[in-house]
């Protein structure tokens, strides 16, 4: 009998945050991540792993060449901080309120 994991896996990345690429032909850029995808570890960033599709021509409508985003592993990327602008690791600790906050491992200050 398989078992299943039906526990939500939670990342240190989250939509709106400015993340660096650390690995992959996209090294060294940085962009906003607008979409993730917790299930398969993978998030969309804008500007990152873009790809040009070719679509064929149909009764609707002519054929074109249209240029979009691919997902990108969580592992090659890094959380840039808002104050330094510099990447950093992310960790969870609960903050004054006793509510569990991402803060940065650098300067540990709450993101």
């Amino acid at each position: 009998m398989k078992r299943t994991n039906k526990q939500q896996t939670k990342t240190h990345i989250k939509k709106g945050d400015i993340v660096l690429a650390i690995a992959g032909n996209d090294r060294g850029r940085t962009g906003e991540v607008y979409k993730v995808l917790p299930k398969e570890r993978r998030v969309l960033v804008k500007g990152m792993r873009i790809v040009t599709c070719h679509l064929k021509r149909t009764q609707k409508g002519p054929g074109r060449i249209i240029r979009k985003e691919l997902s990108v592993h969580i592992s090659n990327l890094m959380v840039v901080e808002p104050e330094t602008q510099k990447a950093t690791r992310i960790g969870r600790r609960m903050n004054k309120t006793g509510k569990l906050q991402r803060y940065s491992k650098k300067t540990k200050h709450f993101i």
